[in-house]
């Protein structure tokens, strides 16, 4: 007789999981499950799929290791029933157990799904906290509920007061909190990134791409350069690697761009961190020992670690906090397709070709280039949320709801009216140039700011900015290019409006149906 089902889900391959905790193999069995429910719900890039697959294949092979009896179903297993849901029931009614344990889920999609079935299971369920996360639900609750705005800077600072990382008592080491500022360093001519450890398939990885590619065909993305880690062991070969080769220059870098080279000084962590291979505080107290023992420099180790303890940690809780009503945010009444472009990469602009082009490859792209470049560029045209949302969605292998809505409706487009950002990060095409080599080779003029030639960002922004003056004039971070604006006549600009206008829809950012 099984006495505790426990259910471990794909993003779930950890062995601290609370589900987990006081597994008795002697009495307890294990039920996961590869279903198309959670394949297709948007459609993930192919290595997003492969990744997942490989990972929960490797874990319950983990598991069995060390004697825990897994209930393993595969997506092409006869009588899959397709869902997570439809997986416990039949679980349920072979085995008949005691009770039902599992996790909290990380999408609030999947949760409900789950507390529906848990209230019609005619067993038990319990579902625990995911201690994986450094701030608790209720914690950031408790945080968020006497602000008006809610700031990830500050919230970073209760964090590293919780924490202790970074700090001297109650002050913080190097006497800021925050070094952004020193982050922002244009990569010099002939400076080239470091080589990057990768992790090649092995057999169980290679069936995982071979189902994927046979099940599939038609998802975004290819398969061919896919060398993700797939066990806790391999990502934290990465980690390490990542910490003694990458982290001394990540600081300087981490906001560059580089036309072939995806990578630069990023860490590549937070597929496994997402996955549970990696446990992110303990990240994050590995990159302070660094910075400690001298191996990596102050405005390295507190922007790497702000990006986890920080910003992972703000958008999961404002996620949770304002779903379901979030996801329907359209704060600047965006209304505009996403053009084809996005998907294969067809476009004269050299930074979206690129960033669409290692996306395809490799499932990645680095922040700026999802803010600035692919991002920006979106809110510019005026994409509908939901197009942009399903895009960050399917194209990249870290990608899970929770992580992806607060930066894509919040962040990238503005869609959530400055919840998660002080500020729409609007920018011409001067940024772009700035901060990367593209722009040189790019059949665009970045130096000209109208006409068919000049960049499109440039032909964008001003018409951006009056199209939605009413919405944004009074955010005080804008009042400098409003001033700007307001000194033109108002035939200027409404020329610059209709000169965006031509440009979104020469781009194939229409009016959807």
């Amino acid at each position: 007789m099984t006495h505790s089902l426990r259910l471990v889900l794909g993003d779930q391959l950890s062995d601290g999981l609370s589900a987990l905790a006081d597994l008795d193999p002697a009495r307890d069995l294990v039920l996961m499950a590869e279903v198309r429910d959670e394949a297709t719900y948007v459609r993930h890039h192919k290595q997003k799929i492969a990744l997942v697959f490989a990972a929960m294949r490797k874990f319950a092979a983990r598991l069995e290791g060390r004697g825990v009896r897994v209930r393993y179903v595969r997506i092409d297993d006869a009588g899959n029933a397709g869902s997570i849901a439809g997986e416990l029931t039949r679980a349920v009614e072979a085995l008949r157990p005691v009770r039902v344990v599992m996790t909290e889920c990380g999408e609030w999609r999947l949760a409900e799904t789950l507390k529906a079935w848990a209230g019609d299971a005619g067993v038990p369920v319990e579902v625990r906290e995911d201690r994986r996360f450094i701030c608790s639900h209720d914690r950031f609750r408790r945080w968020a509920a006497d602000k008006k705005q809610l700031r990830m800077e500050f919230f970073y600072r209760e964090m590293r007061r919780k924490t202790g990382l970074l700090m001297d008592g109650d002050e913080p080491v190097g006497g800021r909190w925050n070094f952004d500022a020193e982050n922002r360093k244009k990569l010099p001519k002939g400076m080239t990134p470091p080589g990057r450890k990768r992790f090649p398939p092995n057999a169980v990885t290679q069936e995982a791409m071979a189902d994927v590619a046979r099940l599939f065909a038609d998802h975004f993305g290819t398969l061919d350069a896919f060398d993700w880690p797939t066990t806790a062991e391999e990502a934290e070969v990465a980690l390490a690697h990542f910490l003694r080769d990458c982290l001394p220059g990540f600081g300087d870098w981490q906001d560059a761009m580089k036309h072939g080279a995806p990578w630069m000084w990023h860490s590549l962590t937070s597929t496994s961190i997402n996955l549970g291979l990696l446990d992110p505080l303990e990240v994050c107290r590995r990159a302070e020992a660094e910075f400690t023992a001298g191996r990596a420099p102050l405005n390295a180790v507190e922007g790497f670690i702000r990006q986890i303890l920080g910003w992972r940690e703000f958008v999961r809780g404002v996620y949770w906090l304002k779903v379901p009503e979030y996801r329907a945010r359209n704060f600047l009444d965006a209304d505009r397709t996403l053009p084809w472009f996005y998907w294969s990469g067809e476009t004269n602009m050299a930074c979206v070709a690129d960033v669409v082009a290692r996306t395809r490859d490799h499932a990645y792209a680095h922040h700026i280039e999802r803010l600035m470049v692919t991002g920006n560029l979106a809110m510019l045209l005026g994409v509908h949320p939901d197009e942009v949302d399903d895009w960050y969605m399917v194209v990249f292998a870290d990608a899970y709801e929770w992580v992806e809505m607060p930066n894509t409706r919040g962040m990238a487009t503005f869609a959530d009216g400055g919840i998660v950002g002080s500020k729409p990060y609007a920018a011409s095409g001067a940024y772009v140039d700035r901060m990367s080599d593209w722009c040189g080779g790019c059949r665009y003029d970045v130096k000209a700011k109208s006409g068919k030639r000049a960049c499109p960002f440039n032909r964008l922004y001003w018409g951006f900015l009056e199209r939605n003056r009413k919405r944004l004039r009074d955010n005080v971070r804008l009042a400098m290019p409003y001033r700007t604006l307001d000194g033109w006549s108002a035939e200027r600009r409404r020329e610059v409006v209709e000169e965006a206008e031509a440009c979104r829809r020469m781009l194939g950012a229409v009016p959807k149906a």
